[in-house]
């Protein structure tokens, strides 16, 4: 066991970048603009990383303060984040799309000790506000001393919305950073020679670790697009800059992919996909275009991800893939056993995983509801196979009911998502009236589609009770910050439009 890894004497920022020391003039971070690329080469992170803790130490911070970051896509995310965690701080990364009302809620509750404020992001005024500049200032002060300390510690915090819509605070340890190594072989594939690029912005917590941290703990190359980078654009700089991995939304494998039959990336591996269910369709297209295949995942903000398909163990058709090695994973019954193979429930998670949060802040009562016995509930639904192979049949709380029959939207939105004419499809049962639900289909198209036509496409595609009933056109589907479908927002929209009237649902 090495210094780094000590379970009493461990750091998750120290951790991260200790690949790097052996190889200081190797390019970590590749930021990828219209105009050229800016490289930071191991040397220089680990440099500004420690130099920042420092510096906010210095500012008065003492370890176990939260630190809150409002700051853009850039740099000085990831740079901010591990130098929070260096000096024993606990960082808060949130998105900068975040409105200033909407991060005035979680300030009662987070209680920071400062934020790190580009003064683009919008944000409250807060007494202990440190700027960009200031920020930037410090990566030249001397390197702080790492603070080590038990691995089970607090090391971050992250919001999740759950199933309530409301921004939850969860509390990572520094020893999460433990789990993610599972990815390496069991989703990801990594190798020291890799160059990831990632789609997503810095401040995305997807970004965050599978783009950024991973590959540095293996001393591997990240590439990230400049700001604004379109979806268009990205196979270009897959190609130019020698990406043998990429990592993205399921949504933006969508937008590479129109209006394009081939993508020529002579030294691409394979795609790695998570935040949402990957469409079936995307996929076949996507590896038609590249000649490479697509390994999606399974994760939450509450755990790492911990379901995939690898380069070693390809998911079955239409499944996720297998817990990772190393991960216990089972599928509950509504009694709490383990549900027989075959047979739907909810995925959970044992207790002992080094990935799991400690639990939700300030809220002991809510983290306790989602245990039972020694397992995590992820209030997903999946099934798993004789072989292991589990199957996503998407939220507990999206599952649609339709004559007794329990209905996965995934299984109706993959089925109407090569309907002619439909860019966007989301699936939700709603109220038509009192005691009656019906599934309904919310579209988008250039204008609304012959709802006969439709009904005609999803019964060649469909079981009867798996039929929408109704079909919405909308000008866009309701999405959250990170892109993924808010089935939810569908529900509420549709009932306010009916008790608007009976002309406007």
């Amino acid at each position: 066991m090495t210094e780094e890894t000590q379970k009493d004497r461990f750091n998750l920022a120290r951790y991260v970048l200790r690949a790097g020391r052996d190889t200081p003039d190797k390019v970590a971070l590749s930021l990828l603009g219209p105009e050229g690329r800016e490289d930071w080469r191991f040397a220089r992170l680990r440099a500004a990383v420690r130099g920042t803790g420092t510096g906010l130490l210095r500012a008065g911070l003492a370890p176990g303060d939260v630190v809150l970051l409002r700051l853009g896509n850039t740099p000085d995310f990831p740079i901010a984040y591990l130098g929070a965690l260096a000096a024993g701080l606990v960082p808060v990364p949130t998105a900068a799309a975040l409105t200033e009302a909407e991060v005035a809620k979680l300030l009662p509750g987070l209680a920071p000790a400062a934020v790190l404020h580009d003064p683009s992001v919008p944000c409250p005024p807060h007494p202990g506000r440190i700027d960009l500049d200031g920020l930037r200032a410090m990566r030249d002060l001397p390197p702080v001393d790492w603070h080590l300390g038990d691995a089970e510690r607090p090391g971050y915090v992250i919001y999740t919305s759950g199933t309530s819509g409301r921004p939850t605070a969860v509390v990572h340890a520094h020893r999460a950073i433990l789990a993610r190594r599972m990815m390496f072989d069991g989703w990801y594939g990594l190798r020291a020679d890799d160059r990831m690029l990632h789609a997503g912005a810095f401040n995305w917590t997807y970004t965050l670790g599978t783009g950024l941290m991973d590959p540095w703990t293996l001393g591997a190359t990240a590439l990230i697009p400049a700001p604004g980078t379109p979806a268009r654009d990205l196979p270009g700089l897959l190609a130019e800059h020698g990406a043998t991995l990429f990592a993205a939304a399921p949504g933006v494998y969508r937008q590479m992919l129109k209006d394009r039959d081939t993508i020529d990336l002579p030294r691409l591996r394979h795609g790695l996909s998570a935040g949402e269910k990957l469409s079936p369709a995307v996929r076949a297209d996507w590896e038609r275009a590249t000649g490479t295949p697509v390994f999606e995942a399974f994760g939450m903000s509450e755990c790492s991800t911990f379901i995939s398909g690898c380069p070693d163990h390809p998911a079955a058709p239409g499944a996720l893939g297998r817990p990772q090695p190393g991960r216990r994973v089972a599928i509950l019954a509504e009694d709490g056993g383990m549900a027989p193979s075959g047979t739907p429930g909810t995925i959970a998670i044992h207790r002992s995983d080094p990935g799991l949060m400690l639990g939700y802040l300030g809220a002991p009562d809510q983290t306790a509801l989602r245990y039972r016995g020694d397992w995590f509930l992820t209030g997903d639904q999946g099934v798993m196979d004789g072989d292991g192979q589990i199957t996503y049949l998407g939220r507990g709380d999206d599952m649609m009911n339709a004559g007794g029959f329990r209905v996965s939207p995934l299984e109706v939105e993959a089925a109407l998502a090569e309907a002619p004419g439909v860019t966007g499809v989301g699936a939700a049962e709603v109220e038509v009236k009192p005691g009656v639900s019906v599934i309904a289909a919310f579209y988008t198209a250039a204008s609304p589609l012959d709802d006969a036509a439709l009904a005609r496409y999803a019964e060649g595609r469909l079981a009867r009770y798996k039929q929408p009933r109704l079909y919405i056109h909308l000008a866009a589907l309701p999405t959250g910050a990170n892109g993924k479908l808010q089935r939810r927002q569908l529900r509420a929209d549709y009932q306010a439009r009916k008790d608007a009237g009976p002309n406007q649902a």
